[in-house]
């Protein structure tokens, strides 16, 4: 619940204490801050004693700056050390991983590691988080190497490196998602997160500056949702027992009928926080009335509930909980809700789901059965990532991460699809912000990549032929289908990686072609039409190659040959275990002797280019065969000469000899 609780409220908080700041004793404030887990407090407190020992200045630090370092004149080198590493435990505590990097890496630079273990840890966490992956991995290696300690702590280091390695494969080839920062209205100088669409309005959490209230926290706003007008704070009834002003709201979530609005409700006593799940009913008069506890089937004495989320059906709520039962952290519950919206139950989602680290924000669609909330607990980005899961008969499938963009090195929360767009959802994150999370807006752009094989010289559909959806770089075959009648095929393509088609049937050459990146149907072989045809063969029977053309008496390829014969190239390459006899043919003029060796030396020019191009030796030869095996007369029946025979002797072919 960091994100909820925002940077500006407690810079708010801050304010007070400013009052009482003593310019000899900053190191006191930011301890006791520090152990009260307000870190960013305790930042400003321990940067206020970094400025006294002149640790604040231009460093050279890999990926944080330029410049030498400057030379310390004040403090105990402990003192530097250790007010340098609660710097870069601070930043990371509100997980501000940009300002917390140089200081972990000045932790390292001068020497104090062995002070400071795990200051490397951290560093390499901070370089995964600010997306250097290389270096990331490299030093969280080393700490692995050197670290003695507490296994739990190598437990991160390895989590970690494979997390930089999961991420690197997917910033490289990222989901063919577009997310962007929703503007205007919707971004304010707060934390703005958790939309919730019904009827027309967008309801979400804001920590939004309010006029009537002196601080920034956390409050329900709705907002058309073509974000048209201003957001209008969503009010409630007087809290019995509370006073309104240190209450915080957030999470929305609504019943189908609009009449419950269910939400996380929380408030800070000292430095310990307080949430639970809370519903409010819709009085006649539209107002909404005072919010009422939800009763210990979710709200259990002692622990934590929040970010409600109710089914389509209005028949389920899953939430997020640390009550008793579950693996460890917060974990994902779902509780029977009777007909006035009253729990009847909670069950834990289990382990398959939950991990013994947070899981957070669940979002249920009841007619796919698709589960999608975000979890640190397993292989991601970084931070908390989306992970989606599936039930059937009453078992999770495994939670498979849903990779880059959708989620980044940051947090990734409040998954919610938009009901007027198939192709459209909103997600919370803080990707692009040191502390807060926005709201973006994503358009899946991933697409069905379909067609129809034919026959290449009936033209006709081609059932029978096993189409293979292929990934390029390792080579596994993602999903395979054989045409029925209709000869029609059909994959998912949802990233930019490449990928090919492969289609395979007896008697025809296998072809290979790459998917387009782009969304819309198979462009097909001339990447103008959707169709794939494949062409038939026979062993030992001839196949012409039309448009092989030569100058006058002579066997150099003209250009336009070359790229006739780089068809017969990639069906070389698409079907390695064939062996091809290349052949060239001459009409009747001139000599047996000549013309012999003339067609000799042809097809040993298409024979040198195609090997040239990649095509082993022993796969391919030439033959020449003169006027010996004309396909049509060189005269016609009355005696004179029939140059449209002739044309078609003059010719190139090539003959599958061998299947291996």
């Amino acid at each position: 619940m960091k994100k909820l609780i925002t940077i500006l409220l407690l810079t708010a908080a801050i304010a007070p204490a400013r009052a009482q700041y003593s310019k000899d004793n900053p190191r006191g404030l930011a301890d006791k801050a520090f152990n009260n887990k307000d870190y960013y407090e305790a930042a400003y407190y321990y940067r206020k004693a970094a400025e006294g020992m002149s640790l604040v200045t231009q460093q050279s630090i890999p990926y944080s700056g330029g410049g030498k370092t400057a030379k310390v004149k004040e403090g105990k080198v402990s003192d530097r050390a250790y007010i340098s590493f609660q710097l870069g435990e601070s930043y990371r505590g509100y997980e501000n991983y940009l300002e917390a990097e140089p200081w972990y890496y000045r932790v390292l630079e001068e020497g104090n590691e062995a002070q400071f273990p795990l200051a490397r840890l951290w560093y390499g966490v901070c370089l995964r988080a600010n997306q250097h992956f290389d270096e990331a991995i490299k030093q969280l290696t080393d700490f692995n190497l050197a670290y003695k300690g507490d296994a739990k702590y190598r437990a991160v280091a390895e989590k970690e490196i494979m997390n930089c390695r999961f991420a690197k494969e997917q910033y490289k080839y990222p989901l063919l998602i577009e997310v962007t920062k929703r503007k205007g209205s919707w971004f304010s100088d707060g934390s703005d997160y958790a939309m919730y669409l019904k009827d027309g309005m967008s309801y979400f959490t804001s920590s939004r500056f309010a006029k009537d209230e002196k601080t920034h926290v956390n409050r329900l706003y709705m907002l058309k949702n073509d974000g048209s007008g201003q957001p209008e704070q969503v009010k409630f009834k007087d809290d019995a027992g509370v006073k309104s002003k240190d209450l915080e709201y957030g999470t929305p979530a609504f019943t189908p009928d609009g009449q419950h609005l269910y939400f996380t409700r929380w408030f800070k006593v000292g430095s310990k926080s307080t949430y639970a799940i809370y519903t409010s009913r819709k009085g006649s008069d539209g107002v909404w009335g005072t919010p009422e506890k939800l009763n210990s089937n979710v709200n259990a004495e002692g622990f934590n509930s929040i970010q409600p989320f109710i089914t389509a059906d209005g028949k389920q709520m899953y939430f997020v909980s640390t009550k008793p039962g579950g693996q460890g952290g917060d974990d994902i519950w779902v509780a029977d809700l009777n007909g006035d919206g009253t729990p009847t139950n909670s069950t834990n989602l289990g382990s398959t789901v939950n991990t013994t680290q947070n899981e957070q924000a669940p979002y249920y669609d009841v007619l796919t059965k698709r589960l999608v909330y975000s979890s640190k607990g397993f292989t991601g980005l970084g931070g908390f990532d989306f992970f989606e899961a599936f039930n059937k008969d009453g078992n999770w499938s495994t939670p498979m991460n849903m990779g880059y963009p959708m989620n980044s090195a940051k947090d990734d929360l409040y998954y919610v699809p938009d009901p007027a767009d198939a192709n459209k959802f909103y997600i919370s994150s803080d990707r692009e912000s040191d502390c807060c999370l926005n709201l973006f807006e994503a358009h899946d752009k991933r697409h069905t990549l379909s067609g129809l094989v034919i026959d290449c010289d009936t033209r006709k559909a081609l059932p029978g032929v096993k189409v293979s959806f292929v990934d390029s770089l390792n080579k596994q075959t993602i999903y395979s289908i054989v045409t029925d009648k209709t000869a029609r095929y059909s994959f998912n393509v949802k990233t930019s990686r490449p990928y090919s088609l492969v289609l395979e049937k007896q008697g025809y050459f296998t072809k290979v072609l790459p998917v387009p990146a782009s969304g819309g149907e198979m462009q097909g072989d001339t990447l103008f039409n959707a169709d794939i045809c494949l062409q038939a063969f026979k062993v030992d029977k001839p196949i012409v190659i039309k448009n092989v053309l030569y100058d006058y008496d002579k066997a150099t390829l003209r250009p336009e040959s070359k790229e006739v014969l780089n068809d017969l190239i990639t069906i070389m390459k698409d079907n390695p275990k064939i062996k091809v006899e290349l052949a060239a043919h001459t009409d009747s003029k001139g000599s047996d002797k000549y013309n012999l060796a003339l067609s000799q030396r042809r097809a040993q020019a298409c024979v040198d280019y195609i090997v040239s191009m990649g095509i082993a030796e022993d796969r391919i030869y030439a033959k020449g065969y003169g006027e010996s095996h004309p396909i049509a007369s060189n005269k016609l029946p009355n005696g004179k000469d029939n140059p449209v025979g002739r044309q078609l002797n003059r010719r190139t072919e090539f003959t599958v000899i061998k299947v291996e």
